[in-house]
């Protein structure tokens, strides 16, 4: 079977994650080498943006956020792939990371690809949220990480929650799709 191919190159944060990616599929990568990125390091991805497009796919813990925060506001337009925490997890006792995945997991985040919209129209709203259980009350967090992991949009607090939903233009319907999907597997 021939591994899929990734025009796009795939910012990750060491030379592990580079290992596992090329295990699940054939595509480029740089690597930010932690999350103190560089100035450098930023102006090559804003120029492999312009000619390839970026993808950015970093740990789904504090500093993969980070270094995602950092480069979606030096470069507006990559896109995002998101692996969820359970598929990160190493077997042995260790941090989180990409290093950890599946090829499966790797290319199941590869075909959910997001784009941050900062002007998207607000689609979900707090109050949405607030009826969900998503925020404030008893077991909103476990909700919302579930919440998260099903629409493939990385954990997020309940603040970062709402804006995450619409950064990545989720509409009403695939939110209510996933909040019945929550209310099935209880």
């Amino acid at each position: 079977m021939d591994k899929m191919k990734i025009r796009e190159v795939i910012v990750v944060e060491g030379k592990d994650d580079t290992k596992r990616i090329n295990m699940a599929v054939n595509a480029d990568t740089l690597e930010t080498r932690g999350s103190a990125i560089s100035d450098e390091t930023l102006e090559q991805i804003e120029e492999l943006q312009e000619k390839r497009g970026v993808i950015v796919f970093t740990d789904p813990d504090f500093s993969g956020e980070k270094i995602r925060k950092i480069i979606q506001e030096a470069v507006p337009g990559v896109k995002h792939a998101f692996l969820n925490r359970r598929d990160a997890v190493p077997d042995h006792k260790g941090s989180l990371g990409v290093e950890h995945a599946s090829p499966e997991a790797i290319r199941e985040a590869l075909r959910n690809l997001y784009t941050e919209e900062p002007d998207a129209e607000e689609t979900i709203t707090r109050s949405d949220l607030f009826s969900a259980g998503l925020i404030d009350g008893s077991g909103a967090k476990e909700r919302r990480r579930q919440l998260c992991e099903y629409l493939r949009i990385g954990y997020v607090n309940g603040k970062q929650l709402q804006k995450r939903l619409n950064l990545f233009q989720i509409t009403q319907e695939e939110f209510e799709e996933a909040l019945k999907h929550l209310e099935e597997e209880k």
